[in-house]
């Protein structure tokens, strides 16, 4: 890569350049289960660098087999979408920039700025971005648009998609440009202007509009979805709005690099419930599922009987979450309710949480769910006095289920290759027995735990990824998995994205036709295959499992 060092020196990028050991070790993993070992590692250090970065590398593309360019922030991906084997570039440096709410509730800011940072600035004007996912306190901006995130909150807010208006993009002609809603009179004005830009414009509604409603049906029926480009979503035309940044989000940089974004926030209710009910089968589940909905709680989590299991056995881990003081009282609130697990550990427990500005609307709300759920389901174990404070421990056995299983299961190691599946909630009832049908089959160590409200579930087995005959479980317990959840007409990923272990799937879960139209987006955007390759359209099974971590 000495040719494109020396390129981007020439070219009087100022940002920080690497090849060292070090730097190739630690940006060759994420958070998922792969290790991809890159050749370079650069650190841009404003949108000319990145403008440079990319007309250097569109340049030199024919003469540099492989070259490729990927984008990174936190490094948090579980499908391995941030890794590569060209360059990574790496914005978390010095696209740190964050600004403030203005009137309109619209804030701009850099994708190297961690949410939690991004956070405690909206909140001081009493504002959220609510799909903020489970990692929010170590991902960056940069990943919740790029893989489209959501987390505990979108069953009532959505996904990021909602909240994102303008995005500025540095597409492979090497120059920025500002994506933003147009209706169709500014529509035709960016396509009559015969450049770059215009004829991009051109080629995608020109795509969208040929195949309408091929697009339109072709969009699961689940309410997250993060797999393959959203071009159903780009171009309405009862309204006549066209809006790529609907495309962009969730393209997980294989469109282009994304320099800033502007998001609308949500106003924040500052006080907040949780409804905790035990299930000791799930044969109601559905049922339970749509009394809940209505009542229009913010969230609606769950987890399995082997994440209480999990929990109880490894309860000092917890410490380190809670301190000691928190463990001791999470240790003596549990056993009032160790009374009830005398008569069989729930099969599943779910936590439905209310907001609202004062705290006689939240107890009203959470009154009303739990009466609903008496009289119609008899459940035992739900709580209705002192919801918050009986329902604290039960929501830290669900956000650190992960957690537990990564850090305590010392022999084994996460592989998150069925760790995002989606179904819509009518078929949980049959489908989550099937499931754990097909876990057991393949002994697999791994917890059921999330949105259960949107049929999104987050499942990471544990495994010994070393020993082959581990790693001769993946492909087909996969396969059984995966195809169990297209069978329930469900998505593979409502927020981690395609990556490396979805993307060999799009085809399979789209079909021929809409799959060439992403391949064909993939092309009128990046026809040189600059972009995050290996991923999207461009995902080889062969590659993926080759690039399986073999050393950890």
């Amino acid at each position: 890569m000495d040719k494109f060092t020396e390129s981007l020196k020439q070219a009087n990028f100022k940002g920080e350049i690497s090849g060292s050991v070090t730097d190739l070790d630690f940006y060759s993993h994420d958070a998922s289960m792969f290790e991809i070992e890159p050749k370079l590692v650069v650190f841009p250090l404003d949108d000319n660098d990145v403008e440079i970065l990319v007309t250097t590398a569109s340049k030199l593309k024919t003469t540099i087999p492989g070259l490729s360019l990927t984008a990174r922030s936190g490094g948090t991906c579980m499908s391995g979408g941030s890794i590569n084997d060209s360059v990574i570039v790496d914005f978390s440096k010095h696209f740190t920039k964050l600004g403030e709410p203005n009137e309109q509730a619209i804030i701009q800011t850099q994708p190297g700025v961690y949410y939690r940072d991004f956070e405690v600035a909206t909140l001081k004007k009493g504002l959220i971005l609510p799909s903020f996912p489970a990692s929010r306190e170590i991902c960056m901006i940069g990943g919740m648009v790029n893989n489209n995130s959501g987390g505990e909150l979108s069953l009532r807010y959505g996904k990021t998609e909602n909240y994102v208006v303008e995005l500025n993009v540095v597409f492979s002609d090497g120059k920025e440009y500002s994506i933003k809603p147009l209706d169709k009179k500014s529509l035709d004005a960016k396509i009559a202007q015969n450049d770059f830009e215009g004829n991009l414009y051109k080629q995608v509604y020109e795509l969208v509009d040929k195949n309408y409603e091929l697009l339109k049906n072709a969009k699961p029926k689940v309410t997250k979805n993060s797999t393959g480009y959203n071009l159903w979503d780009v171009w309405d035309r009862q309204t006549g709005i066209f809006d790529l940044t609907k495309l962009l989000v969730g393209s997980q940089g294989t469109l282009g690099f994304i320099t800033e974004a502007k998001f609308k926030l949500v106003h924040h209710e500052p006080l907040s419930g949780v409804l905790v009910c035990f299930l000791k089968n799930i044969d109601n589940l559905g049922e339970i599922i749509n009394t809940v909905l209505p009542h229009h709680p913010d969230s609606f989590e769950s987890f399995d009987n082997y994440t209480i299991g999990l929990s109880i056995k490894f309860m000092p881990y917890f410490r380190k979450t809670v301190g000691w003081k928190g463990l001791i009282k999470l240790a003596f609130s549990l056993l009032p309710d160790g009374l009830l697990f005398f008569k069989g550990i729930p099969k599943m427990i779910l936590l439905i949480e209310f907001t609202g500005e004062n705290q006689q609307t939240v107890d009203q709300k959470i009154d009303a769910m739990s009466q609903d759920l008496k009289s119609k389901f008899k459940l035992e174990g739900v709580e209705d006095d002192d919801t918050e404070a009986k329902a604290w421990k039960f929501r830290i056995m669900r956000r650190e289920s992960f957690n537990l299983l990564r850090k305590k299961v010392k022999d084994k190691h996460t592989a998150p290759f069925i760790d995002d599946l989606v179904v819509s909630p009518q078929y949980l009832v049959k489908f989550l027995p099937e499931l754990r049908t097909i876990i057991n089959k393949y002994g697999l160590l791994a917890t059921v735990a999330g949105h259960v409200g949107d049929g999104n579930f987050h499942v990471i087995p544990l495994m010994k990824l070393e020993n082959q005959v581990e790693r001769d479980k993946i492909e087909p317990a996969m396969k059984e998995v995966n195809e169990l959840v297209l069978k329930y007409g469900g998505s593979l990923s409502g927020e981690h994205n395609d990556g490396l272990i979805r993307g060999p799937w799009l085809k399979r879960s789209y079909g021929d036709q809409v799959f060439e139209l992403f391949a064909k987006t993939k092309s009128i955007f990046d026809p040189t295959d600059l972009f995050n390759p290996h991923k999207k359209t461009d995902a080889d099974w062969e590659y993926t499992m080759s690039s399986i971590r073999k050393h950890f």
